[in-house]
């Protein structure tokens, strides 16, 4: 075990997010974000409780305890610990012997981590919500509305952006690069924070900071700080500029010689309302920025934006022919 003290809360909160039914990620990202030095300590406690697993695992097999610890049949919930037992569940953790280390490793982390399975799972976000995710290696991914990743909870490196966008903030580590998959495009971070959107038939990178190798066995795209590509297809990039990268946090999104079908697929993400545009103008393009915070549900605002005519067809706004 390495001899750096593993505080109370971070192993609370590392043995917390082990659960597959995990999630209180805003609270995580509070508590990371309350101290510049708790990202250290969880990844302090997420590597003593992999130690033990090592340990455990390195035991003679007729360990009697072991083979005592039923199988979960049912999804492995977190050991049942009152907030105020939470200290002396830790404090007992590390007493116990080998068997009984076993036992709440298999509890805690679930049986695919003590194979060294892969722990796929999912989080979503409902359209208009934005989420923030902490990971284990101190990386964080912020979710806009209506998007989808895909988590390893076995390898903190490694993400599938299924749907709509989010802001990765990555913690470099050269000789464990962070890896995005979205749809057939692969990228590789070189110490960045960049912005992924996966739309049904292509896929925009854009970067803030550092650089992101796309397609690193292939094509070997970089992207610097105000670069972005579109891939569509997984073969076909097209390079362009990448203005306000991540601005939908704050309500703003950017529009480059996008088609308003794109825009208003966009703006159903983001806003939480329903947007779709009529055949008469879904190739138009636009380009510019809109900020759904001064739309104050008025579409006749967002029709004077986007040079169009915009009627209501119940909860939806229809985006029609010019106004």
């Amino acid at each position: 075990m390495t001899g750096r003290k593993v505080e109370d809360h971070a192993l609370d909160w590392a043995i917390r997010a082990a659960d597959p039914d995990f999630d209180d990620w805003d609270g995580l990202t509070a508590w990371l974000e309350a101290d510049p030095r708790n990202p250290d300590r969880y990844d302090d406690a997420t590597v003593a409780i992999a130690e033990a697993r090592d340990r455990v695992a390195a035991l003679p097999v007729q360990t009697a305890p072991v083979q005592a610890a039923p199988a979960p049949t049912a999804p492995v919930q977190a050991v049942p610990v009152a907030a105020n037992d939470a200290g002396a569940a830790r404090r007992g953790y590390w007493r116990w012997g080998g068997g009984a280390v076993a036992a709440m490793l298999a509890v805690v982390v679930g049986t695919s981590v003590w194979n060294g399975r892969s722990q796929p799972y999912a989080v979503e976000t409902r359209p208009g919500e934005q989420r923030a995710i902490a990971l284990a290696d101190g990386s964080q991914i912020i979710m806009a509305g209506g998007s989808r990743v895909t988590l390893d909870r076995a390898n903190a490196r490694v993400a599938v952006a299924d749907r709509g966008e989010m802001l990765f903030r990555v913690r470099h580590d050269a000789a464990h690069p962070f890896r995005v998959t979205a749809g057939e495009t692969t990228m590789v971070d070189l110490g960045t924070v960049f912005d992924v959107k996966r739309d049904p038939q292509r896929t925009r990178v854009a970067v803030a900071e550092g650089a992101v190798m796309i397609d690193p066995k292939g094509a070997g795209l970089r992207l610097d700080p105000g670069q972005a590509v579109v891939v569509t297809g997984g073969r076909s990039f097209r390079r362009e500029r990448a203005e306000d990268v991540g601005g939908w946090r704050e309500g703003r999104v950017t529009f480059d010689g996008a088609s308003l079908s794109d825009v208003a697929r966009d703006l159903s993400r983001q806003m939480g309302h329903a947007v779709r545009a009529d055949a008469s103008v879904a190739d138009r393009l636009f380009s510019g920025t809109v900020d759904l915070r001064s739309l104050n549900d008025d579409p006749a605002l967002l029709g004077r934006l986007l040079a169009v005519n915009v009627r209501t067809d119940g909860q939806t706004w229809v985006l029609g022919s010019d106004r």
